[in-house]
């Protein structure tokens, strides 16, 4: 008896504790683990209350915004990995359908759901105690690597014809503009480099996609092949280990490319400074739940132009639940923003985040102007580009609010180059994306 009033009153003081840090605790409002902003508490209506949306969303907000939810993300992380636990998650595995009846294809970021894909994945972690080296972790993300040199990845699943679309907006585009010059270039993903050989049934060959995309440009674009470029280089630290981007040093090679194709002056790493951000652990913890991706810092390494003069001038946009809802005005500010050692949010050293359009002026005065349209591993370009062009305008296909044509037209534009991850290059979104600020009124 008296042991189970001692049980009792443990249980019952620990839910009391519980209470007392969920209910009155400060919530958190940015996840460092995860990389973004948590769940505000929703605005009161009528009309979300009447429907249900309003209480749905206070549980997400209640959710999503523990207290202290970076640290015990990590310490159920810790725990799991000490039991050597399996974690199952949902997939994060890109897929792309075959072209349907009028050659255009469609593509989705899909939880996993056939017997087949979750046969291999039991199969997968069961193996996980034997063999370290290989593994999938939460969200389908593969690991590889020893506790030191642990490498996280996306899978990969597409067929060839997958990104036909992105060849036919290189067409629109030129035919929109046809004064300027059109390039269209395909960012792989470390995957299609580095993807251990028994985890191929999720990393299809992304080559055969980038290869279409290039053979169906149309008359006046131009496709810049930088795979090939990036394969010749696997063996140096052109992605990052931690992060799904690419690394600074895949962009250089990337921009080496595209100025070939372009016809401009391009400077080599010895006209560069060189800078480091050590112990760098960036998406890809948040995104595998999975300790061993902490465990495993690596350095961030970018480099800035020297012996040459650039103004930066910022449109940052406000954005409300990930939407643009307003701006903060049009003023200058650093290109290079300088993260301190262990920061993971180092990636956003290239103009310090995506929702703002950027114009860099540089003194290179060969009358070229650039507009690169593209995500965010589009941002690791640029500062490559400073001895090339005259002007770089930057837009970021997500949140971009002013009238295209009447912004190449107002900055002289006089080439344009869309630089995307080949994930966001399968399917139409990015079709119907440039297409829509063609047509949209200048806003903010």
């Amino acid at each position: 008896m008296k042991r189970n009033i001692v049980y009792i009153t443990l249980v019952g003081l620990l839910y009391l504790g519980l209470v007392v840090v969920f209910d009155f605790f400060p919530r958190s409002t940015i996840s460092e683990l995860e990389k973004r902003k948590l769940e505000t508490f929703p605005p009161f209506t009528l009309a979300s209350l009447s429907d249900g949306s309003y209480t749905s969303a206070i549980s997400s907000w209640f959710s999503d915004s523990e207290p202290f939810r970076d640290k015990i993300l990590t310490f159920s992380m810790q725990v799991k990995d000490y039991q050597k636990l399996p974690i199952k998650g949902d997939e994060l595995v890109f897929i792309a359908t075959n072209e349907d009846p009028q050659g255009e294809t469609s593509a989705s970021e899909l939880n996993a759901s056939d017997s087949t894909n979750e046969k291999a994945y039991d199969s997968i972690q069961e193996q996980r105690l034997q063999e370290l080296e290989v593994r999938i972790a939460s969200n389908g993300i593969i690991l590889s690597g020893g506790d030191s040199t642990v490498r996280a990845m996306m899978g990969f699943k597409a067929g060839p014809n997958a990104a036909i679309a992105y060849a036919k907006l290189a067409g629109y585009l030129k035919e929109t503009f046809p004064t300027c010059n059109v390039y269209s270039m395909i960012i792989p993903t470390s995957v299609a480099f580095y993807c251990p050989p028994k985890m191929e049934n999720r990393a299809y060959p992304q080559w055969p996609v980038i290869e279409t995309c290039i053979s169906q440009m149309p008359e006046g674009c131009k496709g810049v092949d930088i795979y090939h470029t990036l394969e010749e280089h696997k063996g140096e630290d052109i992605y990052l280990r931690t992060d799904h981007h690419w690394a600074p040093l895949g962009a250089f090679y990337a921009a080496r490319e595209f100025a070939k194709v372009a016809g401009v002056p391009f400077y080599e790493l010895d006209s560069y400074d060189r800078h480091v951000v050590h112990r760098y652990v960036g998406s890809m913890y948040g995104y595998s739940h999975d300790i061993s991706v902490k465990r495993s810092p690596e350095d961030f390494v970018y480099w800035t132009p020297r012996n040459v003069e650039y103004s930066t001038t910022y449109t940052t946009y406000k954005l409300e639940n990930g939407e643009v809802c307003g701006s903060y005005g049009t003023g200058p500010g650093p290109y290079f923003v300088k993260h301190k050692d262990g920061s993971g949010g180092a990636y956003c050293t290239f103009m310090g985040s995506d929702c703002k359009i950027t114009h860099v002026h540089t003194s290179t005065g060969n009358g070229r102007r650039l507009l690169i349209g593209k995500d965010s591993f589009g941002n690791a370009i640029p500062g490559y580009l400073f001895y090339s062009f005259e002007d770089i305008h930057v837009i970021d296909f997500r949140y971009f609010k002013k009238n295209l044509k009447s912004y190449i037209e107002q900055n002289e534009i006089t080439d344009i180059l869309t630089a995307h991850n080949i994930m966001s290059c399968c399917g139409n979104t990015l079709n119907y994306a440039y297409k829509k600020f063609v047509n949209q009124p200048s806003m903010y």
